[in-house]
């Protein structure tokens, strides 16, 4: 099955040359996403929380565009800019996942922009 590119309405243009999605043989995969608006601005900037919270929402956005559910994500690389953020940002990501958790790690590191304190990216197996 060749890939298929998933781009969700209202997408802005994105940082570098990547896309949101893509899914391949039902497996979807999110690229590393962070707290931006349409036009590559932070949100929510010294927030954690709401900067977490939008970050799933645009995940959420993905893994809908090509026909899944936040049940079907599988596995969530998250890279935080700083581990005082790690409880903020596990209680959003606690509502996003309320059910059996999907496998995860966590690290701390720098991110491309400097007042984004969360990035994710994401796997997700459609239609299982």
């Amino acid at each position: 099955m060749p890939k298929q590119v998933v781009i969700p309405p209202g997408t802005g243009k994105p940082l570098a040359p990547y896309v949101p999605g893509t899914l391949a043989d039902g497996v979807l995969y999110v690229s590393g996403t962070l707290p931006l608006d349409a036009d590559a601005n932070v949100v929510h900037v010294g927030d954690a929380g709401a900067q977490a919270r939008h970050v799933l929402e645009t995940i959420k956005g993905v893994v809908e565009a090509a026909g899944g559910t936040m049940d079907d994500v599988t596995f969530n690389h998250v890279f935080l800019k700083n581990w005082a953020d790690y409880a903020a940002i596990n209680a959003v990501y606690a509502d996003y996942f309320p059910g059996e958790k999907p496998a995860r790690y966590c690290i701390q590191c720098g991110l491309v922009k400097p007042d984004a304190l969360v990035e994710i990216a994401s796997v997700a197996h459609i239609g299982r």
